[in-house]
């Protein structure tokens, strides 16, 4: 079996959209990652890789579940693509590229792109992406290249609002 997690980007500033790369979070936002990361040591689904865009908001939620998952966050990998725009396809190419000796990989971007991702990886998904949501998708294989859209199956679904 081998599992994606897909992590919509915590609260960021409401400001600043002509510097969008380098917003920040807010500290509502920084609570919400530690709430949520938290909670992903209960479910004991820890990261063997994470990948994140580039941008301060996603790279900054990173390195907080990295820290409550024991995962150094030296090894986040970022990826401008994850930031700039990724198709569907694009995206499963992403992860049919991943080395086989990973089981489990967070994927750490923005909305609408990363809504999309988990309604197109899932069999069925009809709940919506708020800041912070967390959502494992399992896919009954054994290699990443084995992996096709609408063919995982969702492990769990975490948003800060839960841990309230």
């Amino acid at each position: 079996m081998k599992r994606v997690v897909i992590v919509r980007h915590a609260k960021a500033v409401p400001y600043g959209y002509e510097d969008d790369f380098n917003r920040d979070l807010r500290d509502r936002g920084k609570n919400d990652a530690k709430l949520v990361s938290e909670e992903l040591n209960t479910l004991e689904s820890k990261p063997d890789a994470m990948i994140s865009s580039p941008a301060k908001r996603a790279l900054k939620t990173a390195r907080i579940f990295a820290e409550h998952l024991e995962f150094d966050a030296k090894k986040i990998r970022e990826i401008p693509e994850i930031y700039d725009g990724l198709t569907t396809s694009e995206f499963v190419e992403l992860i049919q590229s991943l080395d086989d000796n990973l089981q489990t990989v967070f994927f750490f971007g923005h909305n609408p792109d990363f809504h999309m991702f988990t309604g197109n990886l899932l069999k069925s998904y009809h709940d919506d992406m708020p800041t912070c949501a967390t959502v494992g998708i399992d896919f009954q294989v054994g290699s990443w290249k084995q992996v096709e859209a609408r063919t995982g199956e969702n492990a769990f679904r975490l948003t800060p609002k839960m841990f309230k």
